[in-house]
């Protein structure tokens, strides 16, 4: 959003469980989830309406640490 007004009014966003463990690939990392949050923000600031729907299938199969 290079002009600060996002494209889109609203916005849903899923985020796979995968995607918050970053490089570690299971689990979560949270420099990933802080670089994320900062991203979401920066939409939310500019005026866009964000859903955020989070995955955890990893959680469910055990595949965490």
């Amino acid at each position: 959003m290079e002009s600060g007004t996002p494209k889109y009014k609203r916005v849903l966003l899923k985020l796979s469980g995968e995607a918050l463990s970053g490089d570690k690939g299971s689990g979560l990392d949270i420099p990933t989830i802080e670089n994320i949050c900062k991203s979401i923000k920066k939409c939310a600031d500019a005026g866009a309406q964000i859903g955020i729907v989070v995955g955890g299938g990893n959680f469910w199969r055990g595949n965490y640490q």
